[in-house]
């Protein structure tokens, strides 16, 4: 195997990993911050909504992601005339996996990192003229940075090493949607141990030392 064909399957996850991971922490943000401040019906119903990839199987997330975005809904043919192909398949539909799979963790990490915040602080930027995008950005988030933090290296992380949904909706495609998991798999799959480990040596050295980092800004606050 040559270092490319080696290095394919790293450098796409990689791909993913950041791409979904900035989405999710944007589309996580937002829905958090809106549910820990705001009061209705339905509330613990949408909210359930939220977390409910955390607790479905993969296969079913991908399943029902295979479906919303196939050729047959308007959904998927909104993105094929936008796109002009299909989803499904590409690397895209890897980073919509991600998204989907992450979303709980991030929506979770976030919203209680937005609900230890004092809100007499956010009341007293709004009492001198502040709008809530202003009172977002200048208060809310520098004060739940620890908590934006653990949210963007959770949703890297569960980006990186996604592979049911991931697999169902993106394929094992050499080149084009063969990650880091399916790439582990199939090498197993085929016996060949050491190109495994070869893999999973370097998912391992990826995720450790994001959460080095991490651990390390931590200690230097």
């Amino acid at each position: 195997m040559s270092w490319s064909e080696f290095a394919s399957p790293i450098l796409l996850s990689l791909k993913v990993a950041v791409v979904s991971s900035l989405f999710v922490l944007v589309l996580g943000g937002l829905a958090a911050w809106n549910m820990s401040r705001r009061r209705f019906r339905g509330k613990t119903l949408l909210e359930t909504s939220f977390l409910l990839p955390l607790v479905l199987p993969p296969t079913v997330v991908g399943f029902i992601l295979l479906v919303l975005l196939g050729k047959k809904s308007w959904i998927g043919y909104l993105l094929e005339r936008i796109f002009d192909q299909s989803i499904i398949f590409t690397w895209g539909a890897a980073v919509i996996a991600s998204v989907v799979v992450s979303f709980p963790l991030v929506y979770q990490t976030m919203k209680t990192g937005f609900s230890l915040i004092n809100k007499d602080l956010e009341d007293a930027g709004r009492s001198i003229g502040a709008n809530e995008w202003q009172v977002l950005r200048y208060i809310t988030l520098p004060l739940a940075w620890r908590s934006v933090t653990s949210a963007y290296i959770l949703g890297f992380a569960r980006g990186l090493g996604e592979f049911g949904a991931t697999l169902m909706i993106a394929g094992n495609i050499p080149h084009k949607t063969q990650t880091l998991p399916t790439a582990i798999y199939i090498a197993v799959e085929s016996g060949n141990q050491t190109l495994a480990w070869c893999w999973a040596g370097a998912i391992i050295l990826i995720s450790f030392g994001l959460l080095f980092f991490a651990n390390r800004r931590g200690k230097n606050e």
